[in-house]
Formats: structure tokens, C-alpha cells, sequence
């Protein structure tokens, strides 16, 4: 995408307060608050910060965190991962592939009987 915001207050002009904070500062809305979490509307997801698409409605499912959650995302090629360790523990975050903005965390649940 051409003509992404460059600097911090680039993109604090562009984004309204709390993408700013969870897309650019990693931050995390509250469970059960954002948008999304429990629309079943159907359609694709995108990024906040670019348009990019990064998910499709198909692929959502209740994971009862309270957020948006998803099985993959509508193209491999869409989001990358890297190692988070803060908090003391280490943990999957998801970024956009275009812009670098933060979408969250993937968490690994065992099934059980």
C-alpha cells in the first residue's frame, strides 16, 4: 500500500485514539467491548490501519475471550507472527503484513472432555 503513515503522529493523525494505541503501542481493548467480538455479520476483516484484508467472517468462532477470533486468516499471506515475551510468558502476535499493525495474539486451547 503506498502512502502509509511514516511517523507516530502520522499515524496518530490518520487513527482514531484506541487503534492508535492497540495497532501502533500493542496495546488491548477490553474483552467484550470492541466491535466485533460477537458480530456473525458475514463479510472480511480488515485492517484498521491499512485496509488490508485479514480475515473473512467464514473462518470466526466464539472462543469466549471476549475478542475476535478467527481460524486463519483469509490470505497466509496477510498477517505475520513473531515472539512475544512480556508479561513474563511467551505468546504468538499477529501483525498486519502490510503496515505492521498490531491484531493480537494467537492462544493454543487443549481440548478437553
Amino acid at each position: 500500500m503506498a502512502n502509509l503513515p511514516a511517523t507516530d503522529a502520522e499515524w496518530a493523525e490518520r487513527l482514531t485514539p484506541e487503534q492508535f494505541d492497540i495497532l501502533r503501542c500493542s496495546a488491548t481493548e477490553a474483552p467484550f467491548t470492541g466491535a466485533y467480538w460477537d458480530t456473525k455479520d458475514p463479510g472480511s476483516y480488515k485492517c484498521a490501519g491499512c485496509g488490508t484484508e485479514l480475515f473473512r467472517s467464514e473462518t470466526k468462532y466464539d472462543s469466549g475471550t471476549g475478542w475476535p477470533s478467527f481460524m486463519a486468516p483469509s490470505d497466509v499471506a496477510a498477517v505475520t507472527t513473531k515472539a512475544d515475551t512480556s508479561y513474563g510468558r511467551v505468546r504468538t502476535e499477529v501483525n498486519c503484513a502490510t503496515c505492521g499493525g498490531h491484531l493480537g495474539h494467537v492462544f493454543d486451547f487443549e481440548a478437553t472432555d
